[in-house]
């Protein structure tokens, strides 16, 4: 006998999570199937080396949202996020350094380095206002959806609407953003190479692309969208790591009366006259009336929806789905704290995101060589050392610290299983040019290639968004225009992940819309048919 639920939903990320929670408060029976033995997809806390544990993919808390944060009762849940000190520490090689943060920090920085520039920051900083005022407009609601209806004519007009109260500097700028790459726009507002990197580094997190490259500025605005710990456009701790999130997120959703049902991989979409009815998993059938998809939508439909339940023209254009972040994730433990030739002391600046990349033009050269060589000779380096706020993190005395680094391609000569090491030997000889002793004092770390990011986490072609933040692939038309609006293009069969409005980070976003078309298409069967007299 299958099991039978309301909702199925595939895979307890974050975004699964959300949904579930949003559909159970409804008083729905909801089912969640994940594939490994923990809840929280790619954002989870685990040991990594002995006594050491660490956020394992996810590695920061900012663009988590604060009306899911509200309604899921996140803090109650056990969740406490805690603000860096500093936000952010630009090292050098040499003297040079700069440090962003609260408290009028990142303009006195700026004006250490240039008069100019620190005007350039007023500037630029009213520039973004506004258009990051529009986007946040939607980031929880679907938007609209090309060949839609009624409603999707509607919210198509209120876009319009928002953008046509903007005044027409704003409006530019909004054009700007939105086509731009990101070096276009910092060269207009600043000369310094370390505060030009300070905010170009957004363009390429997660993006294989150039500063250089048209489009990537909307990259650079996809991660200026939240806050922490109540503060907007701050970055935060989870206390515990990412883990701490997801495992908030669970309690609630169990509390709602939520099923999660570990150890599940789904192995194929039950499909009954033309609409999803279920899903199997490992050699069970469960039933439902909707299924809900959180995962990367190649999985979707190249493993999970059978041969012929969608178009030929679906399929060929899923096919073309661009999905790569050329992203190197490396946790290492450490037995003492960095030191850093530009500021060698200890200090607040270690509890920032430490970005090794120091202009613009570095940025560039770090994407030209890995389309010519393989990986950047100079790679873009994120480092965070959460234990600076987190003690519990690591043993006394001792450090963990994340590595996010750019860029480190799919498809490498020779293969991963065999370069894994080599790249990660790179990278820790990389971060040791800014900090010498680093390299002797790693103790163990684990290193995730882009072929183990998606061996682990299911992030196809190792893109930790779930496909290209690119111009095609953003609203209306992620994961494809025509289904924008989380309902794929099979009945019954919708997508809650990052593959989805408005696309990648710990948002949360693309779960609570997801939910939302879900009970809408409820309501409309559940509408009584008028009759006739």
């Amino acid at each position: 006998m299958a099991d039978s639920t309301d909702v199925l939903i595939i895979g307890a990320g974050h975004n699964g999570l959300v949904c579930g929670y949003y559909l159970a408060s409804r008083g729905m029976k909801v089912t969640m199937l994940e594939r490994r033995h923990v809840v929280g997809g790619a954002a989870v806390t685990e040991e990594f080396h002995p006594r050491f544990r660490n956020s394992t993919a996810s590695y920061t808390v900012s663009l988590l949202n604060p009306k899911i944060i509200r309604n899921m009762r996140l803090y109650d849940h056990g969740l406490k996020v805690v603000l860096r000190k500093v936000d952010n520490f630009l090292p050098t090689t040499g003297a040079d350094y700069l440090l962003s943060g609260a408290g009028g920090l990142t303009r006195s920085e700026i004006a250490r380095h240039s008069p100019k520039d620190a005007q350039g920051y007023d500037d630029y900083s009213s520039a973004l206002e506004s258009v990051i005022a529009i986007l946040k407009q939607w980031i929880l609601r679907a938007p609209p959806n090309a060949g839609g209806g009624l409603s999707d004519l509607l919210s198509l007009l209120k876009l319009g609407g928002g953008v046509g109260r903007l005044q027409l500097e704003e409006q530019r700028n909004l054009l700007d953003f939105f086509t731009k790459s990101a070096a276009d726009i910092l060269r207009r507002y600043f000369s310094t190479d370390l505060v030009q990197a300070l905010f170009g580094f957004d363009a390429v997190v997660g993006n294989y692309a150039s500063p250089e490259t048209p489009g990537s500025a909307y990259v650079l605005l996809h991660h200026l969208f939240g806050e922490a710990a109540g503060v907007p456009g701050a970055w935060g701790h989870a206390m515990g790591g990412m883990g701490a999130i997801t495992q908030a997120m669970a309690k609630a959703a169990r509390e709602k009366g939520v099923e999660i049902v570990l150890d599940a991989p789904v192995d194929e979409i039950i499909v009954e006259r033309g609409r999803a009815a279920g899903v199997v998993a490992g050699g069970k059938a469960y039933r439902a009336r909707q299924v809900v998809a959180n995962v990367h939508p190649k999985l979707l439909f190249e493993r999970l929806i059978p041969a012929g339940a969608v178009t030929p023209e679906i399929d060929r254009r899923m096919s073309g789905y661009a999905s790569e972040s050329a992203t190197f994730r490396m946790n290492v433990a450490l037995s003492e704290l960095p030191r850093f030739t530009s500021l060698p002391k200890s200090g607040d600046h270690l509890t920032g995101g430490i970005i090794m990349a120091p202009s613009l033009g570095y940025m560039d050269r770090a994407f030209i060589d890995a389309k010519r060589e393989g990986w950047s000779r100079q790679p873009i380096v994120e480092m965070l050392i959460p234990s600076t706020l987190d003690e519990s993190l690591a043993p006394p005395a001792a450090h963990v610290a994340s590595l996010f680094c750019q860029h480190f391609p799919y498809e490498v000569p020779g293969g991963w299983d065999a370069r894994r090491e080599e790249a990660a030997d790179h990278i820790i000889s990389a971060v040791d040019s800014y900090a010498p002793g680093f390299k002797a004092s790693v103790l163990g770390r684990l290193a995730l290639s882009p072929l183990d990011l998606e061996r682990r986490f299911g992030l196809v072609g190792g893109d930790i968004f779930h496909g290209k933040m690119g111009l095609d692939q953003l609203f209306s038309a992620r994961p494809i225009l025509g289904h924008a609006d989380y309902r794929m293009p099979l009945p019954g069969l919708y997508l809650c992940g990052s593959g989805a409005h408005p696309g990648g980070g710990v948002t949360g976003a693309p779960g609570h819309n997801a939910a939302q078309a879900v009970l809408a298409d409820r309501r409309k069967l559940k509408r009584p048919r008028s009759s006739r007299a």
